[in-house]
């Protein structure tokens, strides 16, 4: 078996993934998609507990839900982010759980590697959870751009250049 085919299949590297949601439908639903042997599937339900977490636990893939008790998902990415640019976290990949299409705008703003929009299913779930930790983006509802076709000069193409994409 290739490499590239165990990436796809399997979270055999994955050691750690923390979950912050309040939703107890939503850890058994994540719990479930990623179940391993070797995996390990943390839950924090307060989003102001997300970085201490990720200190102690120091997670493979860190998933946000958008709406978390007193912190949401949006703040506790950024929060994150300042973190490792400030060196006292690790690189972590983030991947956010999105309730509706909208959400995509502010979850580009909080700098997360990815997204998903609710409601889920696991094999949407385990397949951007392994892309993500291979280091992929994975921007559901997002169009992906040609390189080829790239404006160097926002005022040619008539928008900014951290307009959303369009809905795929």
């Amino acid at each position: 078996m290739t490499e590239t085919t165990l990436r796809e299949t399997n979270l055999h590297r994955v050691t750690s993934v923390l979950l912050a949601t309040d939703a107890d439908w939503l850890f058994d639903e994540v719990s479930a998609a990623l179940a391993e042997p070797d995996t390990t599937v943390s839950r924090i339900t307060e989003g102001r507990d997300v970085s201490e977490a990720v200190s102690q636990i120091a997670p493979d893939l860190v998933l946000l839900d958008l709406q978390i008790g007193t912190k949401g998902g949006v703040a506790s990415c950024i929060d994150l982010r300042h973190d490792i640019a400030m060196g006292r976290s690790k690189p972590t990949k983030v991947l956010m759980l999105l309730d509706r299409d909208a959400d995509r705008w502010i979850a580009r703003q909080a700098d997360a590697d990815g997204w998903l929009i609710k409601p889920l299913d696991s094999f949407r779930l385990r397949r951007a959870a392994l892309a993500c930790i291979a280091g992929e983006s994975v921007f559901e509802g997002e169009t992906v751009a040609d390189p080829a076709a790239t404006v160097s000069d926002p005022a040619d193409a008539g928008t900014a250049p951290d307009a959303p994409a369009e809905a795929v």
